[in-house]
């Protein structure tokens, strides 16, 4: 696949012509070779947004690990007006993913014990419950049978609404908003603002559902902290938290699921060695988590003041685009970084992020990973894939990218 084109840039004539954002993404999950001429030739490299602005594209671990830890690089400043943005329409609202210390610190610390150790372990009986559901359903469908909406997509969506308490009829509304909020180019701006309006309006109906009849959820359990104490979680915050935990508590875990199967049955020896020795099935989530996350780059930050990385000097003001999928796979960080390795003695990857932004629901991902991949490679022993890998397609134009669909037989 050749090299993404230069675009032309007459509005700002300092600095070199900056590469057309986002890279074609290959069929299956092969990895723009962009990335990897970047990563060795320019790792801090400029490119052109679908919304036009400039931004600075990392690809090396070490500098992708300093973007997202350094107090430099910040995401409150994404909100400020003029602010350089990703796609044509901005989201500019207050929600955990768009703080900084100390306000993140605060609105994290209200949500963060839903999501601990002890909560995910016991949320785990029921996620095998429903992925066992699901997988006896399947086995009774006419082969072959596509896993994104059999498997893929059921199980996060249908664990995130008990755990938020969101009526499961719902999903494909939610769904469909989700999508649009998340696309960079494959939507008009107007769709976008569409469906901002309508994840705002839906949610804020929700709280104010749970308001009258609270249950035993989480939502219910945070307008129960906005109420006891207005200071601790402001109503718009409320909203937008649930937002926050609605799209990214699904989207990225149904994509993950589709793009470690393709991963395994496209590489028969390790999915024979995972069959085998269950018990790798936690390594095994970790490596593909590495190898095969479920998007390319990381929020978008803005520099709070010059910023040196390598000899490269980024201006205060501007934007920076942390790629995730490419420090994975910085060879400066992991020996033969483009091989499944099981056996790997440490794996700090950046699929859930790092630092202040770490995804605070990655353990409950990796338990709804390891539970779905692990019950699927035993109920079905000789799952396939029903077409060719360079069949299968991604979604165009999205933050978040799996396998638009997925058909296996067995």
């Amino acid at each position: 696949m050749p090299l993404s084109p230069e675009v032309p840039d007459s509005a700002e004539a300092a600095g070199p012509t900056p590469l057309a954002y986002p890279f074609e993404q290959p069929p299956g999950l092969a990895q723009c070779p962009m990335y990897a001429h970047l990563r060795e030739e320019d790792p801090v490299a400029q490119v052109r947004m679908p919304s036009g602005d400039r931004a600075f594209l990392l690809t090396r671990y070490e500098d992708v690990r300093t973007a997202l830890s350094d107090p430099r690089f910040s995401r409150a400043a994404t909100l400020e007006p003029g602010a350089p943005r990703l796609a044509a329409a901005p989201q500019n609202f207050k929600s955990l993913l768009n703080m900084d210390p100390p306000e993140h610190t605060r609105v994290r610390k209200l949500v963060s014990r839903e999501f601990t150790a002890r909560r995910v372990a016991a949320l785990r009986p029921r996620i095998q419950e429903h992925t066992d559901a699901l997988l006896d359903a399947m086995a009774e469908l006419e082969q072959p049978v596509d896993l994104v909406p059999a498997l893929a997509f059921q199980l996060p969506v249908t664990v995130i609404c008990e755990l938020l308490g969101v009526p499961f009829e719902d999903r494909d509304d939610f769904a469909a908003w989700s999508r649009v909020f998340l696309a960079t180019t494959s939507v008009s701006k107007e769709e976008m603002l569409a469906s901002q309006i309508a994840l705002r309006t839906y949610l804020a109906e929700l709280v104010a559902a749970k308001r009258e009849n609270p249950g035993d959820d989480l939502l219910s359990a945070l307008v129960s902290i906005h109420d006891e104490d207005g200071d601790r979680l402001q109503e718009e915050e409320l909203i937008f938290l649930g937002i926050s935990l609605l799209v990214a508590g699904h989207e990225t875990t149904v994509n993950q699921i589709a793009n470690s199967v393709v991963a395994l049955l496209t590489h028969p020896e390790q999915l024979e060695r995972l069959r085998k020795d269950p018990d790798l099935i936690n390594s095994a989530v970790e490596e593909l988590l590495r190898l095969h996350p479920p998007g390319n780059e990381a929020l978008l930050r803005i520099t709070l003041e010059d910023v040196e990385l390598g000899d490269v000097t980024i201006p205060k003001g501007s934007a920076v685009l942390p790629s995730l999928s490419a420090a994975n796979r910085d060879v400066r960080q992991y020996e033969n970084p483009d091989s499944i390795d099981f056996d790997r003695p440490a794996n700090p990857h950046f699929a859930f992020s790092h630092g202040t932004h770490y995804c605070i629901g990655s353990g409950l991902a990796r338990a709804e990973l390891q539970i779905a991949i692990g019950s699927l490679i035993e109920r079905f022993p000789t799952l396939r894939l029903a077409v060719a890998e360079d069949e299968l397609r991604r979604p165009e134009g999205m933050l978040v990218h799996g396998i638009a669909s997925l058909p296996v037989t067995w």
